[in-house]
């Protein structure tokens, strides 16, 4: 298959000439002196890649958890907390990811204008000054940093209080800044970050990638994940001359793959991977708290004994019994923790016993077919006009391609136009084949005769606030079976979006996640008056809200009913029987 020659219409041309772009580079780096965190001098080191190759050589497992409380003030608390009283337990955190505000991707002047979401907010230079200096645990920042409009300005800073791993590149892809519209910005700003992180690649600076927080997290195929950990080496390394530091592994459950990616990615980088972390499984998480406990032991067991048989410097991240409901509090961050660390001593008791033949053969396929993607995939561009030495370009356009397409025109499946995106899927990701089995459970709920009368010819707008796509997909398949017509927006869909597409619609369907389901709901109602429409709403996902003096979020199912919003917390096909029964429906002002 090849692409289509029109591809390069898509904007190409108005993008700045990449030597201007790049011009201030340089000179900004020199005014640039990366600070000395707590850490570094806990550990008597410049940078955390030199942390991690000591760390790789004396077979040492590092341990990273995620952090990002109601404000910066809740979240320096909760990080001495977990340093603290994490020693007393014998658990020693050694690096912490910042789990930013969504508002953060923003330039500096639009951030209070759009609506809060989980994690804190740095809102001043001497909060910036402060990440590194109040614990000696090394602070990671890849959330909402390096892949939006304020890339640039947010790594000047970054690197000035000591951050020497900053990311997220994949989220470049697949997210959005709140309320942004200028695509070029937003490629020209990640472009002239990730140069500047090249300009100290020699200090030990890396750039962050997690993989399956982009459009790793929408591919159907492993291979094409595989691929595009090859595309962004190419762009990142090739091109722009920076170090870059991969993670995988929130979207994977199966032990055989999450080892086996450590093995393909210390070979995609060349055998000098310093891999950031290496994400928990968030997909097999549930509301019960003891089963949750059971399954983090056993991914980290599994992940530790990666790291004894292939050292790459990931650390290893045991996740919270309550990742699937909410933001963790500094108490459960710090439980799963002190867990982790102690199922090292099993996980070294018991790798002198382990096989990892299955993990090397996984490896083994991603490395030939993803490389077989990756170069499609610049074949493909280049017959299409995309000069592919151009970092800028290869950026924009791989954005506006999208997942979907790129997986169609490039994937290494062969071509079989009765499977997803024309091509058989030669190793299935886990989330994929969790959508299947979703898709299947609810199948007999949407065949009802009774919810498909109520549905067939219904116009219904699917959309989801944040970047969690994939229950607005599987419930996208679910309505095609009831003959419902749906207008699909996918993910990252603004309140002003849903607003200007609603117009004829009989419903609105909406996911969210982020801590922002009240403020999004107030918007979502306020764009609808705007345009004098009143039409029934349903929101579905994590349905609370961030309140900045309070540590975790809150639920808020009964302000969202108290504003006219309904709520999804049942099965999906009887609470949507039950929302499209209720009266005064679909009316326009």
């Amino acid at each position: 298959m090849t692409i289509d020659k029109n591809i390069n219409a898509l904007q190409a041309a108005l993008l700045p000439n990449i030597n201007d772009v790049l011009r201030d580079i340089k000179p900004t780096a020199q005014q640039i002196s990366i600070g000395r965190t707590a850490a570094f001098s806990r550990w008597d080191v410049c940078s955390e890649a030199e942390f991690k190759l000591q760390s790789m050589k004396a077979g040492r497992i590092t341990f990273h958890a995620h952090i990002g409380m109601g404000n910066w003030q809740l979240t320096t608390k909760a990080l001495d907390y977990i340093w603290k009283v994490g020693l007393e337990e014998g658990a020693e955190i050694h690096r912490a990811g910042l789990c930013l505000d969504r508002r953060m991707a923003l330039p500096e002047d639009q951030r209070t204008k759009a609506a809060a979401e989980t994690g804190p907010m740095l809102e001043s230079n001497a909060a910036w000054r402060e990440i590194g200096q109040k614990t000696p645990i090394q602070p990671h920042m890849g959330d909402f940093m390096i892949g939006f409009p304020s890339s640039f300005i947010n790594t000047v800073h970054a690197l000035r209080a000591g951050v020497t791993t900053i990311g997220n590149l994949s989220q470049f892809f697949a997210h959005e800044a709140p309320g942004w519209k200028d695509p070029i910005v937003t490629a020209v700003e990640t472009t002239r970050a990730i140069a500047l992180l090249g300009e100290f690649k020699s200090q030990g600076v890396m750039l962050h990638s997690y993989l399956e927080d982009g459009f790793g997290a929408l591919f159907f195929d492993c291979t094409t994940i595989a691929g595009w950990a090859f595309m962004e080496y190419y762009i990142v390394e090739e091109l722009l001359g920076a170090k870059l530091s991969h993670c995988i592994g929130g979207l994977t459950s199966d032990p055989v793959k999450r080892a086996g990616w450590v093995f393909a990615l210390k070979r995609i980088h060349q055998g000098e991977c310093i891999g950031s972390m290496f994400y928990g499984d968030t997909i097999s998480f549930t509301h019960n708290f003891d089963y949750n406990r059971a399954m983090i032991s056993e991914y980290v067991l599994w992940d530790i004994m990666a790291q004894l048989e292939c050292p790459t410097g990931h650390a290893i991240l045991p996740l919270p019994v309550t990742e699937a409901i909410r933001a963790p509090s500094a108490q459960e961050i710090l439980e799963a923790q002190i867990m982790g660390q102690r199922v090292e001593a099993t996980a070294r008791r018991l790798f002198p016993r382990m096989d990892f033949s299955d993990s090397h053969i996984f490896a083994d396929k991603m490395l030939d077919h993803g490389r077989q993607v990756f170069d499609n995939a610049l074949a493909g561009l280049s017959a299409a006009g995309v000069n592919i030495r151009n970092p800028l370009e290869m950026l924009f356009i791989l954005k506006k391609l999208g997942p979907a397409l790129f997986e169609e025109y490039f994937g290494a499946g062969e071509l079989d136009d009765n499977e997803p995106r024309g091509r058989k899927i030669i190793v299935p990701t886990d989330i994929f084949e969790q959508s299947i089995a979703k898709y299947k459970d609810n199948l007999v709920s949407f065949q009802d005769p009774e919810l498909v009368a109520k549905l067939r010819g219904r116009k219904i707008l699917l959309a989801s606030g944040d970047v969690h796509e994939h229950a607005i997909i599987v419930l996208n398949w679910l309505l095609a079976h009831s003959k419902a017509c749906v207008k699909y927006l996918g993910a990252e869909a603004s309140p002003e979006q849903i607003a200007d597409a609603a117009y004829g619609m009989d419903a609105i369907l909406v996911s969210t996640h982020n801590g922002m389901a009240l403020e999004y709901g107030r918007q979502l109602k306020t764009a609808l008056a705007d345009r004098s429409l009143n039409i029934p709403i349903l929101f579905g996902g994590i349905l609370n809200q961030k309140i900045a003096d309070k540590e975790i979020p809150v639920d808020v199912t009964a302000e969202l009913k108290s504003i006219g919003i309904h709520a999804a917390t049942s099965d999906a096909g009887v609470r949507l029987s039950r929302f499209l029964s209720l009266e005064n429906q679909t009316k326009e002002k």
